[in-house]
């Protein structure tokens, strides 16, 4: 019984650091998603006809709630299963960058543009000159898998990495990545809703290409929402992230370039910003343009912790933005949520520099230091010119958060 005993406490302690690790809003909808699926299963509630997303209900009867309602249900313990599992390092790893606030309003985001693909795809079908067909109007789709299409676009573009492992069998290019597990789930598993997760994979897309970036407000909305009374007790909580720190924008600047593709389209680009959504051959000047968009290596999805980290550095100077904002109030705001996020890490330790053969850091912020010396600083170090480059502009300036990157790339 003894050994048994044992075995027992370590796999209980092993699944509490597990959850443990969670951020708030990730384990929060694994919460949600899961008690909705059992008190269905417990008081026999199956009319999920009233519940789903239905284009033809959207449209004759304006139930706008479907919309929302059609993410949190779902129709099987498989289903809700491998939803959530899929969710956990998707849903952490983007929260761990953006923050709890700013994670739900892109989730808010997501399941809202994805209904409206949905929409007009099903529309177009069905009303069309040539062929028309409405089943789609009449699919009944639940479940959060076409915002976990969304997310698996979004976390991929911000890897930077150049290919996928699909399951462990074989490898895909990046871009492709999301229609390749479409067509496996399509082909492998019956009742899929080929439309939901296609229109997952638009909204990412979108997201990422920086086409919702109008609808994305400042952080000085994120701050009034974090310093709300009625929303103190979620932010005490040691798993709750704060939405400081990151773009000051509030953008996710996946491709950030002169101009938006949005702009561009009313600039005389279109045929340039349209033909750039197609996947194409990677190509050597390409492949170093991704380079300096995306410093360091990223992870495939379900690697381990140690990578999960170097991952979130990655990520974390992807977001990184080197415009000043305008309004004074959102520099304000930033601080103030940059401060209460620092309560939370630990200071960076000069023992860092010391081991890379350098100084420590707390000797190389003293006074006004130029650009070209602190590239010199961190050259001597031992790290490459380049990458040092990338990595003081994406940090604005910061030694600390360049040094970070740097040897989360070494590492």
């Amino acid at each position: 019984m003894r050994p048994n005993i044992v075995s027992e406490a370590g796999l209980q302690t092993r699944v509490g650091q597990w959850w443990d690790n969670i951020p708030f809003l990730t384990s929060a909808v694994v919460i949600v998603c899961g008690v909705i699926y059992l008190v269905c299963l417990l008081v026999g509630y199956d009319s999920f006809y009233e519940i789903c997303f239905l284009p033809e209900a959207l449209v004759s009867h304006f139930q706008v709630y479907r919309i929302y309602t059609s993410i949190i249900f779902h129709g099987s313990l498989l289903h809700v299963l491998f939803n959530m599992l899929a969710l956990v390092p998707l849903g952490s790893e983007l929260e761990r960058i953006m923050g709890s606030i700013r994670l739900l309003y892109m989730i808010i985001l997501l399941a809202t543009s994805n209904a409206i693909f949905h929409l007009i795809i099903a529309l177009v079908v069905a009303h069309n000159p040539f062929l028309t067909d409405k089943y789609l109007m009449n699919e009944c789709a639940i479940g959060f898998s076409g915002i976990l299409f969304s997310m698996i676009v979004i976390e991929t573009s911000l890897s930077g990495v150049q290919s996928r492992s699909v399951f462990g069998l074989f490898n895909v290019p990046a871009k492709w990545y999301a229609f390749i597990l479409l067509v496996v789930f399509q082909l492998l598993m019956s009742n899929v809703s080929l439309l939901g997760h296609l229109c997952g994979i638009l909204s990412g897309f979108a997201y990422t290409y920086g086409l919702f970036n109008f609808l994305i407000p400042g952080p000085s909305f994120y701050s009034a929402i974090e310093s709300s009374s009625w929303l103190a007790s979620c932010v005490r909580r040691p798993k709750f992230i704060l939405c400081s720190g990151g773009n000051t924008s509030a953008y996710i600047p996946t491709f950030s370039g002169q101009t938006s593709p949005f702009r561009g389209l009313f600039s005389g680009n279109i045929w340039r910003n349209l033909s750039s959504w197609m996947p194409q051959r990677e190509t050597a000047a390409q492949s170093t343009q991704d380079d300096v968009r995306f410093p360091g290596r990223g992870r495939t999805l379900g690697s381990g912790q140690n990578t999960a980290v170097n991952s979130d550095s990655n990520l974390q100077a992807r977001l990184l933005d080197n415009s000043s904002p305008n309004n004074p109030s959102d520099i304000a705001a930033a601080g103030a949520g940059q401060r209460l996020s620092n309560e939370r890490r630990s200071p960076v330790n000069n023992v860092v520099a010391a081991t890379a053969g350098g100084p420590p850091l707390a000797q190389m912020q003293q006074g006004s230091i130029s650009y070209e010396e602190q590239i010199q600083k961190l050259v001597s170090m031992g790290f490459e010119r380049t990458q040092v480059e990338v990595a003081i502009a994406a940090a604005d300036g910061d030694l600390n958060v360049a040094v970070e990157i740097l040897m989360s790339q070494q590492g």
